[in-house]
């Protein structure tokens, strides 16, 4: 345990620990707006099967 401290003074001071994290927020950025982004489109997808569906349906279509 006693390793661990100096080990992270000398990545706080280092160039790497501030480029990691500065990657990992980007990361987690692109990830959340590619989360919404997928949501919202099968969101309209969905809501675009739902209307077929109900057209279909008052049509009396069977579908095959």
């Amino acid at each position: 345990m006693s390793g661990v401290i100096p080990r992270m003074r000398r990545l706080l001071v280092s160039e790497d620990g501030p480029a990691a994290v500065e990657y990992a927020v980007m990361l987690s950025l692109i990830v959340v707006v590619c989360i919404s982004v997928i949501r919202s489109i099968g969101q309209s997808t969905l809501g675009s099967y739902g209307a077929f569906g109900a057209a279909m349906s008052a049509t009396g279509g069977t579908g095959s």
